[in-house]
């Protein structure tokens, strides 16, 4: 089986409804992952923005949001996630801020992805840290991944 993410918020290609944008409530989506492989002990979530801050030239990759240490047991996050499920963490988006930071273009259509990793280890709590960080420690350590991928574009200037 395909380990695959989605979200009962969009579809993938599609824009991202507003209430999850710095426009709106700025709420995390609800997400819901399946197929992950035997063996998976944890699951890690990167959502970012490779378009930042013009999609015509991009200069970096935007951090929206890190969890990490998802209980293997655990398929989903309900929209806007407020109590996490046991054991997971959160590290640090671009906003040097934990937890999740809306899509908030300042210049055309960006592309976010919504990026899960199977783990086939249980990451130490590394307080907080960078994607950079994240993705050192998970080297050789993922069994699968999937993204998810939609798009913004602000409707007010």
């Amino acid at each position: 089986m395909q380990f695959t993410l989605e979200s009962s918020a969009f579809k993938p290609h599609e824009e991202i409804p507003k209430k999850y944008t710095c426009e709106g409530d700025d709420k995390s989506p609800p997400l819901r992952w399946k197929g992950s492989p035997a063996g998976t002990k944890s699951f890690v979530i990167i959502v970012d923005d490779p378009d930042a801050p013009d999609p015509e030239a991009p200069k970096q990759t935007w951090v929206h949001w890190v969890l990490y240490n998802i209980p293997h047991t655990v398929n989903s996050l309900p929209e806007n996630v407020d109590n996490l499920p046991k054991g997971a963490h959160e590290g640090l988006n671009d906003w040097s801020a934990e937890g999740y930071r809306g899509p908030c273009p300042p210049i055309g259509t960006h592309h976010y992805h919504h990026k899960i990793y199977a783990l086939d280890t249980v990451l130490p709590n590394m307080m907080k840290p960078s994607k950079a960080d994240l993705e050192k420690a998970m080297k050789g350590h993922v069994l699968a991944q999937a993204d998810l991928v939609a798009t913004y574009k602000k409707h007010h200037h």
